[in-house]
């Protein structure tokens, strides 16, 4: 039914400006009919009739200061709200000419349909109801006091790469160009939440924003976000804090999911103006925002700013338009392809293996969803983009076949491993289902018994034990197990760890933009001033794909070309086989023998628990009888190279400081017999430098100090006779090698790495040595848990304890007898 002007005034604006706070009956607050005095006709010099002279503003909506901040004109229903445009804009110019100050406000509305025109700064625009007295009184304050955005310096110290520079420069000169819509397009790694919240801090100082918004499409980015604002821009008080649930209006930083903002915005209760944002940045904005989120920007539109890694050939042409950008034209782009090509590299490129199986031949030809599947997803409002494997058929065609054991051995085999390298680098296992996830980690456990359960852990949202300080997350990230993050859609966005060198999907895949968005996982490269002792150098990562996952995409890239990755225990069992070979051959049979008795004490130290060693009982069952031992043949040997030598793979459970020492004491010895004397020469040279940076501060290091001097005399190197020069090198093996945990790196370029147990013991000699200096309870305790720390690593016990499992008596005196022998000091102190 249509509403004359009066009653959709009173029936319909009314509403709306007491649901923005405004009491239409208050005269302090809004003014009904304002009269606007304005010049006579020319010629007429008194007023002939009552209205002659006078405007009448359908409402005035006035400041705390009682002055006009507003003017709405209203119009009945059944009419173009277009119409109140000009006498809206009189009545200001009016007001402005009769009293002075400020121009106000312009709002016209028909009830259905609110136009808000800041005049002179900007055209009319769209809105949803009015805005409060405090966003009127914002709004004025921001258009007093702004300065030109050209002119404002951005902060390099937050986002100062040359691309992040550009793409803030984009928009700012787009907001002084009244445009209200931008798309930036930058490659996952390239510092998207960086690059955004410089421009917010431009934007800040420059006085155009005082109220931003982040959106985000899931908790852990919403961490990640706010962690990120406190970080570079600390001083902005920020929403929520933790346990906050219900939204403060004092903040200036919101960071928000999108079902939260949805929550907010249709509760009466909190009742949030739709103009209370300044500034809108939508985080990765997929296919949802057009559906079921899109109302979030429906409700605000304020100035917005979309954030995606979706390469712009592929973006959905509904998000060009929402950001009012041309198809295949964002405000700005930087491809993954720029930052990998820059020099220096902004991001890490990828190499990608295939692991297929017979079965999975047949599972990826019928890579469809069915119709009944699909019908289910249409019910959840999900598109099939956004499958959830969970029930569907293709789940079975994804987990219920011997595959899982084939992709974890392979990946085992092809992984890029660590500097020691047995064991693989920082992984995420991309898995179908919550299932499929936990089936991997049973696999994982029951191939590998020997890493006791901490190889590889499940990743998932819905587990509590994830999140927080000591958290599987936490733990994934910052310490050296586990290695393989297994999950189901946790981490497939966000996460940012840069030490990951491995991905495997396990899945397929049916979204480009979250393909991408998993790719981007292990794009990031090392931070040179944070080294992990797993991971010390990344030029590449590799891509281990079980779904055609590229070629469903229609992509080519670059296969395995990876530089071989020979773990220790091998490089130091093939450099022992040819010590044997070459003494056999030049005539030093007692060198040989001695070499010999060597290799095979390290092949009785194999892992017998390990599926590999079991699998090759046969060949290692040849070398129980003694025969094959007193003649090492040249056939013999190569037997050894080639399959004993690569069991040793498996062997991760040992002293790798000790076992760099061995292999470079082989190496010299091997130079010797090789004659090679320049060789020899620099090969000592190296091994004396090692020797010389033991400390002899730490006890164990002090009783050896004579045989370390010595070490470092030429006197020592210059035994002729051959035996005397191997009894000697035996003896600083047997002795220094297990030293070798306790040596100080030499500072100088690059990073400094100082032992542990050597910087405890060393706290010790100043701390608690004869000057008796003080120590505050928190180092202490600091000191203690970053021992204790390094230990877990290395003990089981420790580990239960720390996953809050019971442990037996004997176990709990073999822990307290291994701190006690690791850090007697401390302990006898902590006892």
């Amino acid at each position: 039914m249509t509403k004359s002007e009066a009653q959709t005034r009173s029936e319909i604006i009314d509403q709306q400006l007491s649901q923005a706070g405004w009491n239409v009956k208050d005269p302090t607050q809004v003014v009904e009919e304002f009269d606007i005095l304005t010049a006579l006709p020319e010629g007429v010099a008194e007023a002939r009739t009552p209205y002659e002279g006078h405007q009448f503003s359908d409402y005035v909506l006035l400041g705390k200061d009682r002055k006009p901040l507003a003017v709405i004109e209203a119009k009945k229903t059944s009419r173009d709200a277009a119409i109140g445009r000009e006498q809206a804009k009189q009545y200001c110019y009016n007001i402005q000419r009769q009293l002075g100050g400020e121009l106000p406000f312009c709002f016209y509305t028909n009830g259905h349909e609110t136009y808000f025109w800041d005049l002179e700064n900007a055209p009319p625009r769209k809105v949803v109801g009015f805005p409060t007295r405090d966003d009127l009184e914002r709004f004025a304050y921001i258009r007093r006091n702004r300065k030109p955005l050209t002119q404002e310096l951005i902060n390099t110290s937050i986002a100062g790469r040359d691309y992040q520079i550009r793409a803030i420069r984009s928009v700012l000169e787009g907001i002084e160009q009244k445009k209200r819509d931008f798309l930036l397009v930058m490659a996952t790694g390239t510092g998207k939440t960086r690059t955004c919240i410089a421009m917010v801090d431009a934007l800040m100082r420059a006085g155009h924003v005082e109220k931003v918004l982040f959106l985000v499409d899931r908790i852990a980015l919403r961490e990640q976000a706010l962690a990120a604002f406190k970080e570079h821009m600390p001083n902005e008080p920020r929403w929520p804090n933790v346990g906050e649930k219900l939204i403060a209006t004092d903040r200036r930083i919101y960071v928000a999911t999108y079902p939260t903002m949805l929550n907010i915005i249709r509760d009466e209760a909190q009742s949030l103006s739709s103009h209370f944002f300044d500034f809108i940045v939508v985080d990765e904005s997929h296919r949802s925002i057009y559906n079921t989120f899109g109302e979030v920007l429906d409700y605000f539109k304020t100035i917005t700013l979309g954030l995606t890694a979706t390469p712009t050939d592929i973006i959905d042409h509904n998000t060009f338009r929402l950001f009012h950008c041309e198809d295949g034209l964002p405000t700005f782009a930087y491809t993954y392809e720029e930052a990998v090509n820059n020099v220096p590299p902004y991001l890490c490129n990828f190499q990608v293996m295939k692991i297929q199986t017979k079965f999975q031949m047949e599972g990826i030809s019928k890579r469809t969803i069915s119709l009944e599947d699909q019908k289910k997803l249409i019910l959840q409002g999900k598109e099939i983009e956004e499958i959830n494997f969970e029930g569907t058929q293709l789940e079975k065609q994804v987990i219920n076949k011997g595959t899982n054991t084939l992709i974890v051995r392979e990946f085992m085999e092809e992984a890029i491993k660590d500097a020691n390298g047995v064991l693989p680098g920082k992984t995420i296992f991309f898995c179908a289902t919550k299932a499929h996830a936990r089936r991997m980690e049973e696999i994982f456990d029951k191939l590998y018994p020997q890493y006791h359960g901490e190889l590889a852990k499940v990743l998932v949202s819905d587990d509590p034990r994830v999140y927080g300080k000591g958290g599987l997350l936490d733990q994934f990230t910052n310490n050296d197990l586990p290695r393989v993050a297994i999950s189901v859609d946790m981490l497939d966005t966000g996460i940012d760890v840069r030490e990951i060198v491995n991905l495997v999907f396990a899945k397929p895949v049916y979204s480009y933009t979250k393909f991408w968005q998993m790719v981007g996982r292990g794009t990031r490269l090392l931070e040179a001033s944070k080294p992990k002792p797993w991971c010390l150098e990344k030029d590449v990562f590799l891509i281990l794909d079980c779904w055609d996952n590229f070629e469903y995409f229609k992509l080519n890239p670059k296969g395995k070309e990876l530089k071989p990755q020979l773990p220790l225990p091998v490089r130091l069992v093939g450099l022992r086989l040819d010590k044997i070979e070459k003494a056999n051959d030049s005539g030093h049979a007692e060198v040989a023998a001695r070499e010999i008795a060597k290799l095979r004490q390290q092949i009785a130290a194999l892992p017998k628990e390990s599926v590999v060693i079991q699998e090759a009982a046969a060949a290692l069952a040849r070398l129980d009888d003694d025969n094959f031992w007193i003649s090492l043949s040249h056939e013999r040997l190569e037997f050894l190279r080639a399959e004993i030598k690569p069991l040793f793979r498996t062997m991760s459970e040992t002293d790798f400081k000790a076992m760099r020492f061995e292999r470079d004491l082989l190496e010299y010895s091997l130079a010797v017999l090789n004659q090679d004397m320049e060789q020899a020469e620099t090969l000592k040279e190296g091994i004396v430098e090692q020797i010389s940076e033991l400390p002899l501060t730490v006890s164990f290091v002090k009783q050896e100090e004579t045989l370390i001097r010595a070490a470092q005399s030429n006197h020592y190197w210059g035994k002729t006779d051959t035996g005397e020069m191997e009894d000697a090198l035996d003896e600083l093996n047997m002795r220094l090698g297990p030293l070798m945990k306790f040596r100080e790196q030499q500072t100088g370029p690059g990073p400094t790495h100082l032992d542990l147990k050597d910087e405890i013991h060393r706290k010790e000699m100043v701390e608690f040595g004869p000057q008796h200096e003080a120590v505050s309870i928190s180092r202490y305790r600091e000191m203690v848990e970053t021992m204790i720390a390094e230990l877990t690593a290395h003990s089981p016990i420790l580990q239960k304890l720390k996953n809050g499992q019971d442990v037996s008596a004997d176990e709990a005196l073999e822990l307290a007898e291994l701190l006690h022998a690791e850090h007697p000091h401390i302990t006898e102190d902590l006892l």
